[in-house]
């Protein structure tokens, strides 16, 4: 799985020159050393001292990462109240949501701090403190390792490491390797495991422009959620009790009223996910032609019929709401980011780099011996792509599609319990871990509306899949059922003791190993991860090449210009970037102003509709010009503005921060224009989307009446 398994950090040195103040996702702690004398040029009135310290309160310490990195939230009160993004809280609005008090439709707000919801499983960390651990472990490795030796002796010295940094403290460590492995780094965190709901706005705010909006300029989208920190007495973290109170940070952001002009200087610090800029011109071709279409032909159909059942009433449309937005989220990103790669000629641009760098190792015999087969293994990985299609379709199609054969398979350990095991207290437990879950997994989801999804994806693998990595299943579907895959999952749901949480809940009650070799929805599990495997084992089989490719490739690019600044890519850990407020240019004869107002909403509207209805109560507000201390020195109310700064997926929810270190939005999304971002940086197109702090606090005191939270809040006017 060397697509999926291998980690493929690089960084980018896209083209020689000098990086452009918004390019890059720089490590707080390397502030100092790398970026504050340019960051003060463009503007920025903090030291490195004050943006990441370990001695004293510095930014860093009002940034978590939400969910070990899924989305970024910050600090803005001593009360432990976070803010993030209405998507990245989007799972906890949902679950809570029911046809009598539907969150998503109207909005939450509390009101005291005993209506606070808590969520069981989600956490917020801290970054305490970073490390370069790289003379601890380069040197025990050589390149007469195999990938797995040299990975197994990395995990060995990393153990250690992060056994000496925690000790007998709460703390977590990790040990991650940067630059393609070329670096290793410790980072030790705090994580916190009661975070309770606050409040977020209606979804006709917080998700205003739905699908339609989605990676689009311009924007007036309310996309911001709250949540509230709560820890043990003694200020560590805690499970979930009654007992627990507000947690009081190091620092908490100020928010400032005074808002920003064009060019003013912004930074934004989180937990970006992954970025992939250095993949070889072979990977981006891979991308293009393998990954995103296969994620696109997948996701259309597997959406469409989400659709279908979310439109039969207002149940169904908060059971698969979030289902819905995750698919769809990537769905729409795979669309741009082929289009923008081909817009931007990346593959012949990746091309010209190899071309210098090929030129560069062959100028001496030492580079030769050295770096002189990076290339050569990452072509030679690239070749025979047949098992990486199916690896692909595999995941899509049975793993992420209908949720049915995943949830089945998780009885697996039951099954070998009940067959040779005999072990009733291994029997028990394997049990109870599949039956702790049945709630939660059968309170949003619909066995029909799967089963319809199962048949059209099995469908789509069917044909667009080489008969060899087939599951044996489908023999029965073509010789039992003239492949005809709705009638045969409407039989295999109808038949298995999974196609109800009744029948389900009777098994448990006596399970049996003959149930489940009867049940032809576990088998046909069992046969999809069995074959999963299996090609799996093919795509390892060139997983060390690429490997040890890209590691050498990136390594001798360091080395090639050794006068430039290098960040690494993203990998979920905490990141600084910046740059400046200003507008774009994104074709001939258009040009997009950096911020709008709360009139787009009003301009939008579309009565009714799941995407642009907007709330009664916004536009009588509107209408009054009700904006309170939230306008701008214009009179209006901005709602969401630009930034050029360098950001990814996990950065969802990040602050946005001004000169002074003081909060000015919260970051949401990227531009259509610039979605080969990830793997190629576009620094005349590329934005980041934010949307405007006072819009945030309006929404909070105008249209929730929550001033309890901004009554905690320190507002710079």
């Amino acid at each position: 799985m060397k697509r999926f398994l291998v980690a493929v950090t690089f960084m980018q040195v896209f083209l020689p020159g000098i990086l452009k103040a918004d390019e890059g996702m720089w490590l707080p702690a390397l502030v100092e050393k790398l970026n504050i004398n340019q960051m003060k040029e463009e503007g920025c009135s903090l030291n490195a001292e004050e943006i990441y310290s370990i001695n004293r309160s510095s930014l860093k310490d009002a940034i978590v990462a939400l969910d070990h990195g899924s989305c970024t939230a910050e600090l803005i009160s001593d009360e432990g109240l976070l803010l993030t993004n209405h998507h990245c809280g989007f799972d906890e609005i949902q679950a809570h949501s029911t046809v009598d008090h539907d969150y998503l439709k109207d909005g939450f707000w509390a009101k005291t701090k005993e209506e606070e919801l808590p969520n069981e499983g989600k956490t917020a960390s801290f970054l305490i403190r970073f490390e370069d651990v790289s003379e601890k472990i380069l040197p025990q490795l050589n390149e007469t390792m195999t990938t797995d030796e040299r990975s197994q002796k990395v995990r060995e010295l990393s153990s250690e490491i992060e056994k000496e940094a925690t000790g007998d403290s709460h703390y977590e460590a990790r040990v991650q390797g940067l630059y393609n492995d070329n670096k290793y780094y410790l980072f030790v965190y705090e994580t916190f495991r009661d975070i309770r709901l606050v409040g977020a706005p209606p979804q006709s705010m917080g998700k205003f422009g739905g699908d339609t909006d989605n990676w689009m300029w311009p924007r007036h989208t309310a996309d911001f959620s709250m949540f509230r920190i709560y820890c043990g007495k003694d200020g560590k973290p805690a499970s979930y009790s009654k007992d627990n109170v507000p947690y009081k940070p190091k620092h908490h952001l100020p928010i400032s009223l005074k808002g920003y002009k064009m060019n003013d200087f912004a930074m934004v610090m989180g937990y970006p996910g992954s970025t992939n800029r250095y993949k070889t011109s072979y990977g981006i071709d891979y991308t293009m032609k393998v990954t995103n279409p296969v994620r696109i032909k997948v996701r259309e159909e597997k959406q469409r019929i989400m659709k279908d059942f979310m439109k039969t009433s207002q149940k169904a449309k908060i059971m698969y709401a979030a289902k819905y937005a995750r698919s769809s989220n990537y769905y729409k990103y795979s669309i741009g980011q082929n289009e923008g790669l081909k817009r931007l000629n990346v593959i012949e641009k990746k091309k010209q780099l190899e071309d210098q760098f090929s030129q560069w190792v062959n100028q001496d015999a030492q580079r030769k011996a050295k770096y002189g087969e990076a290339l050569d293994l990452i072509a030679g990985a690239y070749k025979d792509l047949d098992d990486e299609l199916a690896l692909e379709y595999m995941i899509e199609s049975m793993v992420r599609g209908p949720e049915i054969f995943y949830f089945a398979y998780r009885t697996r350990p039951l099954y070998d319990a009940l067959k040779s095991d005999k072990n009733s207290e291994h029997i028990s437990l394997a049990s109870e871990r599949v039956k702790d879950g049945l709630g939660e997994f059968f309170k949003d989801y619909d066995s029909e509306t799967d089963q319809k999804i199962a048949a059209a994806l099995f469908r789509i693998y069917k044909e667009n899949v080489a008969p060899q990595y087939h599951p044996p299943f489908f023999k029965i579907v073509q010789t039992k059922y003239a492949n005809d895959f709705e009638k045969y999952t409407r039989e295999l749901y109808a038949k298995s003791v999974f196609g109800s949480q009744e029948r389900l809940v009777g098994f448990f009650e006596s399970p049996k190993a003959k149930t489940l070799e009867k049940d032809p929805l576990f088998q046909v599990s069992l046969e999809i991860f069995r074959m999963m495997g299996l090609i799996s084992d093919e795509t390892e089989k060139t997983a060390d090449a690429l490997a040890k490719g890209n590691r050498l490739f990136v390594g001798g690019l360091m080395e090639m210009e050794t006068d430039k600044k290098f960040y690494p890519d993203a990998n979920s850990s905490m990141r600084l970037t910046y740059g400046s407020v200003g507008e774009y240019i994104p074709r001939d004869g258009v040009k997009y102003n950096y911020y709008t107002t709360l009139r787009g909403y009003i301009e939008k509207e579309i009565p009714g509709d799941d995407e642009f209805d907007v709330p009664a109560k916004l536009k009588e507000l509107y209408a009054a010009k009700d904006y309170g201390r939230y306008a701008d020195a214009d009179g209006n109310l901005r709602t969401c503005f630009l930034t050029n700064n360098d950001i990814t997926g996990g950065n969802s929810g990040s602050p946005v921060i001004n000169d002074k270190g003081e909060l000015i939005g919260v970051a949401f999304d990227g531009n259509w224009e610039a979605m080969s971002g990830d793997l190629a940086f576009e620094d005349e197109l590329q934005k980041c989307i934010n949307v405007d702090i006072r819009f945030v606090l309006w929404t909070i005191d105008k249209m929730a009446g929550a001033q309890n939270l901004i009554d905690e809040m320190t507002i710079i006017e």
